[in-house]
């Protein structure tokens, strides 16, 4: 195993195949990604309303560090990303864009809030009030390239990753990528210091250290999975499937049906008793809904539920 860095120079503002690869590593590799905030250096501590309002576009927004090529990677295969280290600074911003979130209509002028992270873990909302938020870092961009030809915007999410802001991707968490083009090409970035399901983050600069495996045995993979890291629900670590669609409906089911494909492939369930399972046990979360055209809709399966597979 070799260790690696890519430096925030490396940066895209698409996902685009014919991108060179910033760096090539073997598989089982650790690379450490010195990432951006989304705002691409635009916005700092020191930024107010004023600053939001002199910017005329989203334009540089979301970069993405990469690609990286993974040597072994082929069409078919899956990508394992494992999240082992994330690093951020002292500080994060969230912010209102005239024109974009799910409540843009009612929420038509900009607003900025700047972010005290503190080192015991937490942000305070509002230290009067008693109202602070726990801190849980994780990369909101994690993607590889798609076969389509082209470059393709960084701000929606896509079948093969991209913005999928899953707060449940932290340290010691895996994803799993559908690969489509020889090596991959993974990037990642759009550092998050907390995020609620659906919604928009703190976003922060990152340092992010993950390992990128090429796995053979997982040819089902044809959105993101993820495995959770740490029980900090009632149900304890999860499965997860996820739909991705303009269509929220469709992306539900492309969930349901994603877990449905992993039961059968992993438990040797038949399809009727995965589909009778995903019923009775599974969960269905917005994951991501404010990065327009496209929903992320997970079906995430308690770990307490299945008994031993061959899943890492």
């Amino acid at each position: 195993m070799s260790i690696h860095s890519v430096r925030r120079e490396c940066a895209n503002l698409a996902w685009d195949n014919s991108i060179p690869p910033a760096l090539h590593v073997k598989s089982g590799d650790e690379i450490t990604f010195d990432c951006a905030d989304a705002s691409n250096g635009q916005l700092t501590a020191d930024s107010t309303v004023a600053t939001l309002e002199n910017l005329t576009s989203l334009t540089g927004f979301n970069p993405v560090n990469g690609p990286v090529f993974v040597d072994g990677a082929q069409p078919g295969d899956t990508l394992q990303v494992d999240v082992l280290r994330i690093e951020n600074p002292e500080w994060g911003w969230t912010g209102l864009f005239p024109g974009f979130g799910l409540l843009a209509d009612e929420f038509p002028e900009p607003a900025l809030k700047i972010w005290k992270l503190e080192q015991e873990g937490f942000a305070w909302f509002d230290e009067k009030k008693g109202i602070k938020v726990p801190l849980r870092p994780f990369a909101g961009e994690m993607g590889v390239a798609q076969k389509k030809k082209g470059a393709f915007s960084v701000v929606p999410p896509y079948h093969t990753g991209g913005n999928i802001d899953t707060k449940h991707i932290t340290v010691g968490s895996t994803l799993f990528l559908p690969v489509e083009v020889e090596g991959a090409l993974f990037s990642i970035g759009d550092g998050h210091a907390a995020q609620g399901d659906g919604g928009s983050a703190i976003e922060t600069p990152m340092k992010v250290t993950v390992r990128l495996s090429v796995r053979k045995d997982k040819p089902y993979t044809k959105t993101p999975h993820f495995s959770t890291a740490t029980a900090d629900t009632p149900s304890g670590e999860y499965y997860c499937t996820t739909g991705i669609d303009s269509d929220v409906r469709e992306a539900m089911r492309s969930a349901v049906r994603n877990m449905i494909a992993f039961l059968v492939a992993e438990y040797g369930l038949d399809r009727v008793g995965a589909y009778i399972l995903c019923s009775v046990a599974g969960d269905l979360r917005m994951h991501e809904v404010v990065d327009m055209p496209n929903y992320v809709i997970g079906m995430m399966m308690p770990k307490s539920v299945l008994g031993p597979s061959n899943e890492a």
